[in-house]
């Protein structure tokens, strides 16, 4: 698809919907500042939570939004979106608390099975942690149902027990937008505003608000091999593989996670109007596209979840 048809196509297509869902989401942020004491907003520096920031920014104002930013830093995140998260943070004046899966290797509670081995699942350790540490009752996370399918059961206000579990059979029925915010002592709340967003959605807000990303949402030429019919980046937590041929691809990241378990796509979209156009096509979601720790299984998500995962 040439340029000028693409801009044809930008231009036929609608966006006046993404007004609801904003105005929706920023309902959401605002009603976790009243309903809740102790309330965070998960923030990796990825899209979502960028979309997400941005909303709160619009919700409250720069400088004043009414809870800190968390992240829970696996020690393998690519450097460019680290340096994203701080930088936005700055600007926004908001506070951020980072906390290391490698603090907890230190303290014994996360245990590797081998050195090689994914952090990315052990974040539950360390959130869990952060939630006993800050005694936070409600986390606003930027996950959307259209991203997997264990993540399509969650509520809005998804509760959590004491353990800091999920039970999919013991949610809250959430009816003309009036959410149930009763908490036992010990549990808690992961809140997620974008819950009812798409990837398209996401892309086309990003376009419309000129929202800034880390530089490796765009089209960029990296080092790669392929592996399970995945494009795996060569660093050196992800060497090649005996027989594994390197090649240099034009790729972006559909989705931002830990450097073990985050893969890219092959693309030549430098801006975000070329990723809408390039989402309208995909026929396969974005963590199926690109994440290997959600191709184990098809309920290894839901199991995540049960243990505390985001």
């Amino acid at each position: 698809m040439n340029a000028r048809v693409d801009s044809q196509v930008l231009n036929q297509l609608s966006n006046r919907h993404l007004d609801a869902l904003e105005e929706e989401t920023i309902f959401i942020l605002r009603e976790v500042a009243a309903a809740f004491e102790r309330p965070a907003l998960l923030f990796s520096g990825g899209k979502d939570s960028l979309v997400m920031l941005k909303c709160a920014e619009k919700a409250f104002g720069a400088g004043r939004i009414p809870y800190p930013l968390l992240m829970i830093d696996t020690g393998h995140n690519f450097p460019e979106v680290t340096d994203f998260r701080d930088f936005r943070a700055k600007e926004l004046g908001a506070e951020l608390i980072v906390r290391s899966v490698e603090d907890s290797m230190a303290r014994g509670t996360v245990r590797l099975a081998h050195p090689g081995e994914s952090r990315n699942v052990h974040q539950s350790v360390t959130l869990l942690e952060a939630i006993e540490e800050f005694r936070f009752d409600a986390l606003i996370g930027g996950a959307r149902r259209d991203e997997e399918k264990a993540r399509a059961k969650e509520r809005i206000f998804s509760h959590r027990d004491s353990f800091g579990q999920w039970q999919p059979k013991a949610q809250r029925p959430e009816l003309w937008t009036l959410f149930n915010t009763r908490l036992a002592p010990g549990e808690h709340f992961r809140v997620f505003p974008i819950s009812n967003w798409t990837e398209l959605d996401v892309w086309q807000y990003i376009e419309r608000e000129q929202v800034a990303l880390p530089s490796l949402y765009y089209a960029h030429p990296r080092e790669v091999v392929e592996r399970r019919g995945l494009l795996v980046p060569v660093t050196p937590l992800t060497p090649p593989k005996d027989g594994e041929a390197v090649q240099t691809r034009t790729v972006r990241f559909r989705t931002v996670g830990d450097i073990t378990c985050t893969c890219p796509v092959e693309s030549l979209a430098a801006t975000a109007g070329e990723i809408v156009i390039e989402t309208l096509a995909a026929e396969v979601s974005e963590r199926g596209a690109t994440r290997m720790d959600d191709k184990t299984s098809d309920a290894s998500m839901e199991k995540r979840k049960k243990d505390g995962y985001f």
